[in-house]
């Protein structure tokens, strides 16, 4: 499988954002509990647990990496079913749902200092989204050797290179 890249960049006054989005046939509700309830987020991603509430920490296992690493994070926002953000070492991101033609969109905000790493985290959340994909409808999850580093090129060539 060859899956296309659909991520893009926007830069900010402190950086720029890498911006990957998916729409779903379901209700928002649906989507949301699919990226905030621990037994769902481990069908594609990973469980988390611990304090599940904007300033509170949560540890997150990251099912697909090498190693299946936990980490940990803060919740600075989480406005159910339409706003979650989350600040770990190296990632602040945000999942923003908003409903659209009878479905879902989601869109991950990963906010970068700079252009530096967008051709590494660019394909990681295509993929992580495609496995989100996958653990809704049922069908095979996506193999990361297919996205990265095919895509890191695309990702790498959205961004202006640091000066």
């Amino acid at each position: 499988m060859t899956p296309t890249p659909t991520g893009r960049w926007t830069p900010t006054p402190t950086g720029g954002d890498v911006v990957v989005t998916r729409t779903f046939r379901a209700p928002i509700e649906d989507v949301w509990a699919s990226v905030t309830e621990s037994d769902r987020t481990a069908r594609w991603f990973g469980p988390w647990k611990g304090e599940g509430r904007p300033g509170g920490t949560i540890q997150y296992q990251m099912i697909q990496e090498e190693g299946a690493p936990w980490s940990e994070a803060t919740i600075e926002v989480c406005e159910a079913p339409t706003r979650l953000a989350l600040n770990s070492p190296g990632a602040h991101l945000e999942l923003l749902l908003s409903t659209v033609d009878g479905g879902t969109e989601l869109r991950l905000v990963h906010h970068l200092p700079n252009a530096d790493a967008v051709g590494d985290y660019g394909p990681g959340w295509e993929f992580y989204l495609d496995a989100l994909v996958a653990s809704r409808d049922g069908t095979p999850m996506p193999d990361f050797n297919d996205y990265y580093p095919s895509m890191r090129d695309y990702f790498t060539a959205l961004a202006p290179a640091q000066g």
